[in-house]
């Protein structure tokens, strides 16, 4: 039967499926951003310079130290007057500033074959190889197209492409990890072990597993750390690991409490109240106080009888918010909490657009370099808090059943 606008003649209003308009713009961002690289490559601003020699980029770094370890001298990598003369080196002039090895012994196991293979190979298999597994992961996760577009439109994914930088690789890493809690907890307790590659990620780890009684994740996860350090100093030297340690609390000093990188990459409440003028101390007693307040409300969550994927979504956003050296590069986390967000459940429309900000918030920093993600950290904590107070308690054996809105 024939409706009144169409007996009239009168077409009927387009109404705009914000979900649509909003898969379809982060869908664009995800197919922009190769192009944009592609373009910068052309115009010798990404991996090259003008010059025709390697830019300045923190891939450059670990590919430097890479080879530090294939020839035997790791611990040469973390003295930062060797490795800025390595760098002005290979890219052919002198720059101010350093951009020093702060990665732990581990992650030589990833820095030496890459250093193995040519500059640009290496760099370009590193960027596309690490944001392969990660989608992977974020796919398993929410098990939706939908994640996959969201996963390669954050502009955290784009930023870890333009430098090089490992924050896909720590994302892919907690989310299968968080993903085999249940049914695989001796991978899960693994996968967490490799992320000490950067221990401020696994502060809350273990305050976590603890608070959900997940001992054998727990205890593979420790082994997994001793073994790791064991087998680095065997194959790198237990020299690698003296002079990290030594030049572990040089480098806190150097970012925190002088602001080598400037205040305003740190995307913590700590580097928030410093980009403000504000001093050291009371930087210190801002930042305990996120700590604290997150790490209590991860322990409650972590206790309750609720969802697993939704305590897996609350993790990386809780350890965003503990650690106080946080760059934007490490951002690609937050895409993990939201893959678990879904997979608890659809977005609704306060948290689909909630998310968009969220990831508005990130990619501003690439035209105002602010400590701007510490509001997408807000906003997905807000999210978390919300979905809590929202669900009822369930049995936790079917905690994880993937969910399609």
């Amino acid at each position: 039967m024939a409706t009144q606008a169409q007996t009239s003649g009168i077409t009927p209003p387009i109404r705009l499926d914000a979900r649509a308009l909003g898969t379809a713009l982060a869908a664009s961002f995800a197919l922009v951003y190769p192009a944009v690289l592609w373009q910068m490559f052309h115009a010798g601003n990404w991996i090259f310079g003008p010059g025709g020699r390697p830019s300045v980029t923190d891939f450059m770094v670990f590919w430097l130290a890479g080879h530090s370890a294939l020839k035997g001298v790791a611990a040469a990598a973390y003295v930062p007057q060797l490795h800025h003369a390595a760098e002005v080196a290979m890219s052919g002039h002198a720059f101010a500033g350093q951009l020093p090895w702060r990665n732990s012994p581990l992650f030589f196991f990833v820095a030496a074959p890459l250093a193995l293979l040519p500059y640009v190979a290496a760099f370009i298999l590193w960027v596309a190889g690490s944001l392969a597994i990660y989608t992977l992961v974020i796919w398993r996760i929410a098990r939706a197209p939908l994640a996959l577009v969201l996963a390669c439109a954050t502009p955290a994914v784009f930023l870890n492409a333009i430098c090089g930088q490992n924050g896909a690789l720590s994302a892919a890493l907690m989310g299968a990890a968080l993903l085999s809690l249940e049914r695989r907890p001796v991978i899960s307790g693994i996968l967490i072990g490799l992320i000490s590659y950067k221990p401020q990620f696994g502060i809350l780890i273990p305050l976590a597993l603890a608070a959900g009684r997940h001992w054998r994740t727990f205890i593979a996860a420790g082994v997994t750390c001793v073994a790791g350090v064991a087998a680095s100093a065997l194959l790198f030297g237990t020299d690698s690991w003296r002079a990290f340690l030594h030049y572990l609390p040089i480098t806190s000093d150097e970012i925190l409490v002088h602001g080598i990188n400037g205040f305003n990459k740190l995307q913590t409440m700590y580097g928030f109240v410093r980009w403000l003028g504000i001093g050291n101390d009371i930087a210190w007693v801002m930042q305990t106080g996120i700590a604290c307040i997150a790490g209590a409300a991860l322990f409650w969550l972590w206790r309750r009888d609720i969802p697993l994927a939704l305590k897996a979504a609350a993790l990386p956003v809780a350890t965003l918010l503990v650690t106080p050296h946080l760059f934007m590069y490490d951002f690609p986390l937050l895409a993990v909490s939201f893959a678990f967000l879904y997979r608890q459940r659809g977005f609704d429309g306060v948290e689909f657009w909630a998310i968009g900000l969220a990831n508005l918030c990130i990619g501003a920093f690439l035209f105002m370099p602010t400590p701007i993600g510490l509001a997408a950290l807000f906003i997905s904590s807000a999210l978390i808090i919300r979905r809590a107070l929202r669900t009822r308690a369930v049995g936790s054996h079917a905690q994880l059943a993937p969910q399609v809105a």
